[in-house]
């Protein structure tokens, strides 16, 4: 991650002692400590650097400050919320986000994986909770639950799935958060027509019945050999039998519009019931060509590339109109076979 990246967070000289930053390299997240989760640390209380020692120092004080990564969105001042915030949490890369308990609470069903509400402290006092997780899911997570855009981050894949991961781990309602009128909705979304599969395994991974369908739309040219064991495991039963029979099923659906082969029409002097074999054998040739490659995603412009030269060939301008007009009927039905689970 690049920490410079001005549109994700500032970096800062602090006054700060020895003990300081002897405190943060106990906890983990200190420029020599080692990462620990919040899990296994639990709270710590330490002399967080408050909104006005936040500031830049002289350039003859530089060297005895300490430079700090704090959150462009979520630092002290920052206007998200009517309180000021009274809890910190350092990602597992050492950047700092200023938030507000209350916030963290009324979005959890666990006490924000056990660990909130804090001891109390002093009304100056801001503890920091050192996180597992990396500073861009930390910012994505937190614009969820303050219900702020994140549009100007440009959140990854990876990033995406893993807050929704985070937000679960931290007791968030998925299902009020991951709607279709969501904005972490709308941004998985928007990366699903290249990372369909991926969507598609975290929404069923935690039961998000619409991201699920609507990700599976864009799952009709993958190919199952390739699901990961992994995959497997996280989509579940259920979500990985409706993928299946998603791809058996519109096969199969295929098939059975390529048996019907047009009907014949009245014989004419030009054209009796024998002579129109020939466009029976038209369309068995061309049925037989797209049910060897039949699969799920078969696109309409193929079924026409197929039909279209064969058409032209037959001598029977009648035959010709009753070919068309199947293969019109033909392509009408496939276009309409159900493309989600």
């Amino acid at each position: 991650m690049d920490i410079t990246n001005p549109e994700y967070l500032q970096e800062f000289v602090c006054p700060i002692d020895e003990q300081y930053l002897h405190d943060l390299q106990d906890v983990g997240e200190g420029p020599s400590g080692s990462q620990m989760s919040n899990q296994a640390v639990g709270w710590q209380q330490m002399p967080t650097p408050s909104a006005s020692d936040i500031a830049m120092t002289p350039d003859d004080d530089f060297e005895s400050g300490l430079t700090i990564s704090v959150s462009t969105a979520f630092y002290p001042g920052a206007a998200v919320d009517p309180h000021p915030p009274d809890i910190v949490f350092a990602s597992s890369d050492g950047v700092f986000f200023y938030v507000h308990s209350h916030r963290l609470l009324n979005n959890s069903n666990n006490d924000f994986n056990s660990c909130l509400p804090l001891p109390s402290q002093e009304a100056d006092e801001c503890p920091i909770l050192p996180a597992a997780e990396t500073a861009n899911v930390l910012n994505i997570l937190f614009h969820v639950v303050y219900d702020l855009s994140f549009a100007q981050y440009n959140p990854t894949v990876d990033c995406l799935i893993a807050t929704v991961q985070s937000l679960h781990k931290y007791g968030a309602s998925l299902e009020k958060l991951v709607v279709p009128s969501s904005r972490l909705y709308q941004h998985l979304m928007s990366v699903a027509p290249l990372n369909s599969i991926d969507v598609y395994t975290v929404a069923s991974q935690y039961g998000l019945e619409e991201l699920a369908v609507a990700a599976s739309s864009h799952l009709l040219s993958f190919p199952l050999s390739t699901l990961s064991d992994d995959m497997v495991v996280r989509m579940g039963p259920l979500y990985l039998k409706r993928l299946f029979f998603l791809h058996l099923g519109r096969v199969e659906v295929l098939k059975r519009l390529l048996l019907c082969p047009p009907p014949p029409h009245p014989p004419i002097s030009t054209c009796n019931f024998a002579d129109q074999k020939q466009m029976v054998r038209v369309w068995a040739l061309a049925a037989a060509y797209l049910a060897w490659d039949a699969r799920p995603d078969l696109p309409i412009t193929t079924i026409k590339q197929t039909l279209n030269p064969l058409i032209d060939k037959l001598p029977c301008a009648v035959c010709r109109q009753h070919l068309q007009e199947r293969a019109k009927n033909m392509i009408v039905q496939w276009s309409v076979v159900k493309n989600t689970v």
